[in-house]
């Protein structure tokens, strides 16, 4: 059982509200700015010296935006990713220890037509506040499972406006 003194943690319960709010906000900022390839808005949930282990990336949090935006521009036609609801423990007035599952699809394309690569995992996030700015200090990604699927498009061309990334916001 969870109790209203364990979810605010050591904040007041307006405060632990406030962080929360902060703290999902943070994560569909990364997830949109990934599914954009906007390095900028990636970057800017990170702190300056945050660290970020991707299994195939371990380094600076920033460093990875520049690097995942990048590469999924040139190799996937759109991507979609969404965190569930976080668990979130605040550890003290300034820190929490953040865990999210993900799902992300890349919707690619190779020599024989369009594919999905799916992809569930988790978010072991620590989130420092400073400044009165919640943002991730350290992000460790932890891999659930995957699976590619070929795909032939549901919907006919043209009957839906493009992915934000690929043109001017509608």
């Amino acid at each position: 059982m969870t109790t209203v003194s364990d979810a605010q943690g050591p904040l007041t319960p307006a405060g632990a509200v406030a962080a929360s709010m902060a703290i999902q906000r943070c994560l569909l900022d990364y997830c949109r700015g990934i599914d954009r390839c906007d390095a900028d808005l990636v970057a800017s949930v990170y702190h300056p010296d945050a660290t970020d282990d991707h299994g195939s990336f371990v380094g600076l949090g920033v460093d990875f935006a520049r690097l995942a935006t990048t590469k999924l521009r040139g190799y996937a036609i759109a991507t979609t990713h969404f965190c569930n609801p976080p668990h979130i423990v605040f550890t003290s007035a300034t820190t929490a220890d953040v865990e999210t599952q993900v799902l992300a699809w890349h919707r690619c394309r190779d020599e024989h037509g369009e594919f999905l690569e799916k992809f569930g995992g988790r978010y072991f996030d620590r989130f420092e506040c400073r400044d009165g700015d919640w943002r991730i200090a350290h992000r460790a990604l932890t891999h659930d499972w995957d699976a590619v699927e070929r795909v032939t498009n549901a919907f006919p061309p043209g009957r839906f406006s493009a992915s934000p990334r690929l043109t001017k916001n509608p």
